[in-house]
C-alpha cells in the first residue's frame, strides 16, 4: 500500500511539474499595481493641468515579460508604451494624465490597462479636478424657418460643470399666444465649452400672422436663458394676389388721370373755338 500511494505521489507531482513546464512564461503570474502598494491611482490637480503617477509592474518568472500599456476613459500617456521587464524584476513606468482645460471640477474614472502573455490587468485610475463648480447656458442663433415652421438654435455651456439642458418654447402672435410648449428635459449633456446646434419642430404654425417666438433653456444649477426671433407667416399666393391688387390700382388711377387731363384738353379746346 505504501509503494502504490508513493507511486501514486510521484505520478501526480511528475503531471504537476508536467503543467507547470507546458503554461506560457508569465502566464499568471506577473502583475501590475499603482506604485506603493495602493489599491487604485488617485490623482488631483485643477483643470489644464498635467498629473503624474508610478505603474509597478513584477515579472517573477524565470524569462523577461513583455508588457503593452494603454490608458482607457482618460488622456493617459506612458514613459514607453511597450515595456520588457527583466526575469524576477519589478519596473516603475511613469505615466502622466492630461487634464484638459474643459475638463469639469468634480470626480472622473478612467483606468490603466496592462497586457503580457495572453492577460490583461486594469489598475483603475481615479481624478479629481479642483476648481469652482459654475453652471451657466446660453440659447443664441435663434431663426424660424417660416416655410416648415421649424425653430432653429444652438445651446452652448458656458460653464465649468457638465448640463443636462431643459428646453421651453413659446410663439405669441397677434391675436394671442398661437404655442405654448412646455419645459422638458433635451436627450443629450453640454460639457463645459460644448455647443449643441438642434431644430425644434413646428408642425402647425399660423398661416397669418405676425409672431415673436421665445426659447427659454434651464439646466440644474444654472439661471434661465432666453432668446427670441421675430417672424411673419403669410399665404403663399398672398403676395401675388397684393401686388395683383396694387397693380390694377395704380393702372385704374393712371387711366383716371388721363381721361381727366383728356377731358380739360377738349373743354379748352372748345372754349377757344367759340366765337
Amino acid at each position: 500500500m505504501r509503494t502504490a500511494a508513493r507511486s501514486g505521489l510521484v505520478a501526480a507531482a511528475t503531471a504537476l511539474l508536467g503543467a507547470v513546464a507546458a503554461a506560457p512564461p508569465g502566464a499568471q503570474t506577473w502583475t501590475a499595481t499603482p506604485a506603493a502598494g495602493r489599491p487604485y491611482a488617485y490623482l488631483e490637480g485643477p483643470a489644464g493641468s498635467v498629473l503624474q503617477d508610478t505603474l509597478s509592474l513584477t515579472n517573477p518568472d524565470a524569462r523577461p515579460l513583455t508588457v503593452r500599456l494603454s490608458g482607457q476613459g482618460a488622456p493617459v500617456s506612458f514613459a514607453a508604451r511597450t515595456v520588457t521587464v527583466p526575469a524576477r524584476t519589478r519596473a516603475d513606468v511613469p505615466f502622466a494624465v492630461t487634464v484638459t482645460a474643459d475638463t469639469p471640477p468634480g470626480e472622473h474614472r478612467g483606468a490603466v490597462r496592462a497586457s503580457a502573455a495572453g492577460r490583461e490587468l486594469r489598475v483603475d485610475l481615479r481624478l479629481r479636478v479642483s476648481g469652482p463648480r459654475l453652471a451657466a447656458l446660453t440659447v443664441e442663433d435663434v431663426h424660424v424657418d417660416t416655410a416648415t415652421g421649424s425653430l432653429r438654435y444652438t445651446l452652448v455651456n458656458r460653464g465649468t460643470t457638465v448640463l443636462a439642458p431643459r428646453l421651453a418654447v413659446r410663439a405669441d402672435g397677434v391675436l394671442g399666444t398661437v404655442l405654448d410648449r412646455p419645459d422638458r428635459p433635451l436627450p443629450f449633456t453640454l460639457r463645459p465649452g460644448e455647443r449643441a446646434t438642434r431644430t425644434e419642430p413646428w408642425p402647425d404654425p399660423p398661416a397669418l400672422d405676425s409672431v415673436t417666438v421665445r426659447l427659454t433653456a434651464t439646466a440644474p444649477g444654472a439661471a434661465p436663458a432666453t432668446a427670441r426671433a421675430e417672424a411673419s407667416f403669410a399665404p403663399v399666393p398672398a403676395p401675388a394676389g397684393a401686388a395683383g391688387l396694387l397693380l390694377a390700382a395704380a393702372v385704374g388711377g393712371y387711366a383716371v388721370r388721363r381721361r381727366g387731363r383728356s377731358r380739360t384738353r377738349t373743354q379748352a379746346a372748345s372754349a377757344g373755338a367759340t366765337p
